[in-house]
């Protein structure tokens, strides 16, 4: 893993690459690790949100921030996390710190079991439910290379199609303005 700068660091958007490839295990639970969780509660202070992810700030690894306010879980970090078990399902709204100015109605289970590490390699397990388990859902699907635009049903796909265009032209003109 690289080295790293204990700073927010700048959200990567939509259509950029790196938010489509699944993320690579983290193996290595030193000072790096340390720093990029850091680096992480920095980003989503200086941002908002409920959740972000390593792949969010453009490095490849599975590892998740949670911190919905006023639940009973706090800020939590979950390192190689996996969903174990789902209960109920319910209809939520969500958007994306990576999509920004979309929001759209996914279907996603109400309470989870999650299975991670913390920040030392400890592996535990924890019954999230309500926010909390949502976010894990969409920030897990960020470490697949999934979005929550591909969750959406066809109707509400079709109704942000002009904003997710208006994204994608946007960085396209960023890429050939900086060519």
């Amino acid at each position: 893993m690289e080295t790293l700068v204990n700073s927010a660091s700048p959200i990567v958007e939509y259509p950029d690459f790196r938010l489509r490839a699944p993320s690579s295990p983290v193996v290595d639970f030193g000072s790096n690790l340390s720093l990029l969780i850091e680096r992480l509660k920095d980003t989503h202070a200086a941002a908002g949100g409920i959740g972000l992810c390593a792949p969010q700030l453009g490095i490849a690894q599975r590892l998740i921030l949670v911190n919905v306010d006023g639940d009973d879980y706090g800020s939590s970090t979950y390192v190689n996390p996996e969903i174990v078990s789902r209960a109920g399902l319910g209809v939520v709204e969500e958007s994306c710190l990576s999509l920004p100015g979309i929001l759209g109605k996914v279907l996603r289970a109400a309470a989870v079991r999650v299975r991670a590490q913390d920040e030392r390699g400890n592996v535990f397990e924890r019954d999230v439910s309500g926010l909390h388990a949502v976010c894990i859902q969409h920030e897990i699907d960020h470490l697949n290379g999934k979005l929550f635009i591909d969750r959406l049903f066809w109707f509400q796909k079709f109704r942000i199609r002009k904003l997710v265009r208006q994204l994608e032209d946007s960085a396209r003109e960023l890429a050939s303005s900086a060519a």
